[in-house]
């Protein structure tokens, strides 16, 4: 996920995933992911600040064996009141699954 998100924002450069906020799961053949990203030590303080709003929000991702990850969407900040089930981009049946993103 994290290259995913790197090759559509290459600005951030020193990122990883925020421990215990991953989600997976597949829809027929199509792979589905969703985290959100902190930053890791050698981060600018360009990077640093940008990531102060881009931490805040979830970003989702496809996948099939073909193509690799791909980022799809982020969603918004504050979140909407279904979670990642406010997503178009995510099947509702795998918000569901996924309890719609929420974190406890």
């Amino acid at each position: 996920m994290t290259a995913a998100y790197q090759r559509s924002f290459p600005r951030f450069a020193h990122i990883q995933p925020v421990p215990r906020q991953f989600f997976y799961g597949r829809c027929g053949g199509v792979r589905y992911a969703a985290t959100r990203f902190e930053s890791t030590p050698g981060a600018t303080h360009e990077q640093l600040v940008g990531m102060q709003d881009e931490g805040s929000a979830t970003k989702y991702f496809r996948g099939t064996s073909a193509d690799g990850w791909s980022y799809l969407a982020s969603d918004g900040f504050p979140h909407g009141p279904r979670g990642c089930g406010d997503v178009p981009q995510i099947p509702e049946a795998l918000a569901a699954v996924w309890g719609n993103c929420s974190v406890r």
